[in-house]
């Protein structure tokens, strides 16, 4: 059914229903006693907590979630994500932008693996202050849209499972 609304809404858009390029990145969501086991530390965020990987297509439809413990590397979950997207998406996805953190040859080859190029976009040298970045702020769009949802805004849910569908 999400498939099929995303597909309505990009024609409605001027867009073709398949999308050709997805947005991949993670956030972190706090524990509670709930998430119990699952909960690992983010050293970079300084939070416990579960990792959400998200791919969105440049609309900000969501493909595919993966829900991990939050020390989970996100280089290693491209794999599963752009699997998860091909799947979706009918294999039309040909590229993805990410940040930073997905830089390297095991993240280029699992995504090359599935037929999506990894496009990394970086920030500008001679930054200051706050910077809208090309693309990567779609995906950001859509997860501040998710925590508008009281019950994600952090991690209150006993099942990863659970906490990916009401994403959906």
């Amino acid at each position: 059914l999400a498939e099929d609304l995303r597909a309505v809404l990009r024609l409605a858009a001027g867009r073709k229903a398949e999308p050709s390029a997805a947005i991949l990145d993670s956030r972190t969501l706090r524990a509670t006693p709930e998430s119990g086991e699952r909960a690992g530390y983010d050293g970079a965020k300084r939070k416990q907590g579960s990792k959400l990987h998200m791919a969105v297509d440049t609309l900000g439809h969501l493909l595919a979630l993966h829900v991990t413990p939050a020390n989970a590397d996100d280089r290693a979950q491209v794999e599963h994500l752009t699997k998860a997207v091909q799947a979706a998406t009918g294999d039309s996805v040909q590229i993805a932008f990410v940040d930073q953190g997905y830089t390297g040859d095991k993240a280029a080859t699992a995504a090359r693996k599935h037929g999506i190029e990894l496009e990394v976009v970086k920030l500008p040298e001679a930054k200051r202050g706050f910077v809208l970045l090309p693309r990567r702020w779609v995906v950001e769009r859509s997860f501040a849209w998710a925590t508008r949802f009281r019950r994600l805004v952090k991690d209150y849910e006993r099942y990863a499972s659970t906490l990916a569908d009401l994403h959906l």
